[in-house]
């Protein structure tokens, strides 16, 4: 729709300008993850899509903050095979790369024959989609608000997005809607007592088929944590059930702790980090 929110406008054929919607928490003038792992998404879906082909993995390492300034992606064909498909992603802000991805892509075919183990993961009960903003926060103690003030404790996290777009005017893919919600994952793992302490510096998306519908859940699954540094990874539902899997690996950040029960959110700020 061209009246909803959106992190981008497109300035260029490969250069986008930051709206206010991909402002970050972390500090004045930075971009949340969502904005710039969409950013990418959209930008090997453009390029490197097929409908003959599923984005399987997306591994975005998010090395150097990027603020609000015209941001460019350029994208490299790494393997045009057959059965799989690869390629490269660079994030540009001026002369500073900023991020750098890699996609990589299968060939759908029939499944092998016999059966396989699944792990028995099921969200808790999902609430009831509407038209607001914010998505909704959830955990075992604090069941599901649409702030995450009340969820800083440390039982298990839970995430119901419908992503905003990633351009404005153009309604987001199943793609790259996944990717967006996935970027959740830091914050389903990392919230704590004290709000969020650590930053991630990536975010890996595994997908074994693409979301049914616009909302997308995000469950915590595992958080380690020593020396200053945590990896988490998550399981992510659509309406029908689990579909895949995000990883992220962080950094602690405590001179710019995010408290939640600091902070009051307004009904159009729909980004927690």
């Amino acid at each position: 729709m061209a009246d909803a929110p959106a992190y981008f406008t497109r300035i260029g054929p490969d250069e986008y300008l930051p709206t206010r919607f991909a402002q970050s928490h972390w500090g004045p003038d930075r971009l949340n993850g969502p904005a710039v792992v969409g950013l990418v998404a959209h930008a090997f879906e453009t390029r490197c899509g097929s409908p003959d082909f599923m984005p399987t993995r997306l591994t975005v390492d998010m090395f150097r903050a990027a603020h609000r300034v015209p941001t460019t992606v350029e994208i490299r064909v790494v393997r045009d095979g057959r059965r799989v498909q690869s390629a490269e992603c660079d994030v540009h802000q001026g002369d500073r790369l900023v991020a750098r991805a890699t996609l990589v892509q299968y060939r759908r075919s029939a499944p092998p024959p016999g059966s396989e183990w699944t792990p028995p993961v099921e969200p808790s009960q999902l609430p009831t989609p509407d038209n607001d903003l914010l998505p909704y926060v959830g955990s075992d103690a604090g069941g599901w608000t649409r702030s995450p003030a009340e969820h800083q404790n440390t039982s298990r996290k839970r995430f119901h997005y419908r992503a905003i777009n990633i351009l404005d005017g153009q309604d987001n893919s199943p793609f790259e809607r996944a990717v967006v919600t996935a970027e959740a994952t830091s914050l389903v793992t990392n919230l704590g007592t004290r709000g969020i302490g650590y930053i991630n510096g990536d975010l890996t998306v595994a997908l074994a088929r693409l979301p049914v519908g616009e909302w997308v859940c995000v469950q915590a699954d595992t958080h380690w944590t020593a020396d200053g540094i945590s990896v988490g990874t998550a399981t992510l539902f659509d309406q029908t059930g689990p579909f895949g899997s995000g990883m992220v690996t962080a950094v602690a950040n405590a001179a710019a702790q995010i408290d939640f029960s600091q902070r009051w959110f307004a009904p159009g700020e729909i980004n927690y980090e």
